[in-house]
């Protein structure tokens, strides 16, 4: 068994304790959906929102008032999953593992966005490249959120929401590898997703301190679901991890609802930008959610600002300046 398997196992291990303890001691959770202000009149954009936490969180902001766009890669899913979420809701393709689509999706907006949740992602897959030759995970759950967050970011009146991960901890991946961003000669899924989530804190940061000096009201934040019970893990590479992936579901996780809590209150609560929001619980593994630290990796704004241009150079995709917009950003 290799070590990335062993530190699998234990984690899994002591994670499954850990739930069981805190199922016995009732771990309340005082902030919920019914929490969630009057939306009436906020237009929201959920990525990945066909199934899982995209799939909940675009639920709760439509119950509440907001008309949602899931945007996602099939349509025909996302018209399955739009038919039964309540309220105003529509689909909109947006593939983000294709820049092309990405920039496709922003030329067609139009009007204001009030709310952008980067929340779609891919985790642990095999090695594999996007349609633009960028390594998978990267180039999805980093690349194409940064394109589309920039495409749009002159239409966004309120904040930017980026999903991340508690991965972004994982042992042995603590920095961005900027001398071999695509882990080439040295790929391991675990690895690749553990760098993207980190690429997600990092992104968050470098554009709250550029929406600052912009004089803009635009907050971006973070947020990270726990461990939660939902689809994603079962696009492991690995049939092992997939199993203990199962396991851990089983003993430890908790559902796509209670794992959309955090970044439901990062989009709704009055919170500072580069906030980062996730379950109270013990690891933050579950429980309602809260204000979490960050990795010192994740908190280095010479990394941010070291990957926010190499972002720029890879996409051809810049923060619009000088900032010219009716919705949030200084004229």
């Amino acid at each position: 068994m290799s070590s990335a398997h062993i530190v699998i196992v234990a984690n899994i291990v002591i994670a499954a304790y850990i739930g069981l303890m805190a199922k016995d001691m009732k771990i309340t959770q005082p902030w919920n959906t019914t929490d969630i202000p009057d939306q009436t009149g906020r237009t929201a954009v959920v990525t990945g929102a066909n199934s899982g936490l995209g799939l909940a969180t675009a639920e709760a902001l439509a119950r509440a008032g907001a008309h949602v766009v899931l945007a996602v890669r099939d349509p025909r899913r996302g018209e399955a999953a739009a038919a039964a979420v309540p309220g105003s809701v529509e689909v909109r393709r947006l593939d983000l593992a294709d820049l092309s689509s990405v920039r496709e999706f922003a030329a067609g907006w139009r009007g204001d966005l009030d709310l952008l949740i980067n929340n779609a992602g891919v985790m642990n897959v095999a090695e594999g490249r996007t349609r633009d030759g960028f390594e998978t995970q990267f180039g999805t759950n980093h690349l194409g959120h940064f394109a589309l967050t920039n495409l749009l970011l002159p239409h966004i009146t309120d904040r930017v929401v980026v999903l991340s991960s508690g991965a972004h901890r994982m042992p042995g991946s603590p920095r961005i590898r900027f001398d071999n961003l695509d882990l080439t000669g040295e790929y391991a899924p675990m690895a690749a997703y553990s760098q993207s989530k980190l690429a997600n804190l990092l992104f968050t940061l470098e554009l709250q301190r550029r929406l600052g000096e912009a004089g803009s009201p635009v907050r971006a934040l973070a947020a990270h679901p726990g461990w939660a019970a939902t689809n994603l893990q079962g696009h492991d590479a690995s049939l092992l991890r997939r199993l203990f992936m199962r396991l851990g579901n089983r003993l430890v996780a908790q559902d796509g609802r209670a794992g959309a809590l955090p970044t439901l209150y990062a989009a709704v609560r009055d919170l500072p930008g580069a906030s980062y929001v996730g379950p109270d619980g013990p690891f933050e593994m579950r429980g309602a959610p809260t204000l979490v630290g960050r990795s010192p990796a994740a908190s280095d704004p010479a990394a941010a600002l070291r990957l926010w241009t190499v972002s720029e150079e890879l996409t051809g995709v810049t923060f619009p300046e000088p900032a010219l917009t009716p919705s949030g950003l200084t004229s």
